[in-house]
């Protein structure tokens, strides 16, 4: 796991870093996730980098259903649960003003990271849809929550995109499944990513290659 815990570390320090001074004006910027704002895409995320601190405190369920890909499946993002998960980012971001959220962001990833390293191996865990995974696998779900929505809030700041290398890595081997992108498409991870997660449009033509390619797109809630 020391990959995924590297990963989830090195993403949280950047957005971090990335967002410690940000005015109220850059809070209220829109963002490409319609509703959201700034700020409510970064409740989001800071509840989404904690999530871990409670389900490690539950007991441990005895044997994985999921995996990462399975988290992100279109039939766990119902409406009714996206609606859900809207109405929440957009409640917290009124409990704080901006500097009280940014740090409040590094409190919950740390806090999280904590617990999992008080973790033994092997350790499964419950999400909030009730699907039991492994520790491992959660904790790539969080790489990719807080990396791509990085990628959304870097986009509405007007800011280069601080996606590390190695959370590139965690994400784009899950969104491939493990396999190689196709030569032809000629992607990096970054295009990869944006591409895979709607972030960019694809061609007709890349289209068709990443059909005969097998890739497999996942659905994305928190």
């Amino acid at each position: 796991m020391e990959r995924e815990r590297a990963a989830f570390r090195a993403e949280c320090e950047r957005l971090g870093e990335a967002l410690r001074g940000v005015d109220a004006a850059d809070l209220d910027r829109p963002t490409d996730c319609d509703p959201w704002t700034v700020r409510e895409l970064l409740a989001h995320v800071r509840t989404g980098a904690g999530r871990l601190t409670d389900m490690l405190a539950a007991p441990a369920p005895s044997c994985a259903e999921v995996d990462a890909a399975g988290y992100f499946g279109a039939a766990k993002f119902t409406p009714p649960v996206d609606a859900a998960r809207i109405d929440s980012g957009r409640r917290e971001a009124r409990e704080l003003d901006g500097p009280a959220l940014v740090a409040d962001f590094d409190r919950a990833w740390r806090a999280a990271l904590a617990a999992v390293d008080a973790q033994p191996p092997g350790r499964l865990v419950r999400t909030r849809h009730g699907d039991a995974m492994a520790l491992v696998e959660f904790l790539r779900t969080r790489v990719v929550e807080v990396g791509v929505h990085g990628l959304d809030l870097a986009t509405a700041l007007d800011r280069e995109p601080w996606l590390t290398p190695t959370a590139a890595e965690v994400v784009a081997e899950l969104l491939t499944g493990g396999g190689p992108v196709p030569a032809e498409l000629g992607w990096d991870r970054l295009t990869l990513i944006r591409k895979a997660t709607g972030r960019a449009q694809l061609t007709d033509r890349e289209r068709a290659v990443v059909d005969a390619a097998g890739f497999r797109w996942l659905s994305f809630g928190g």
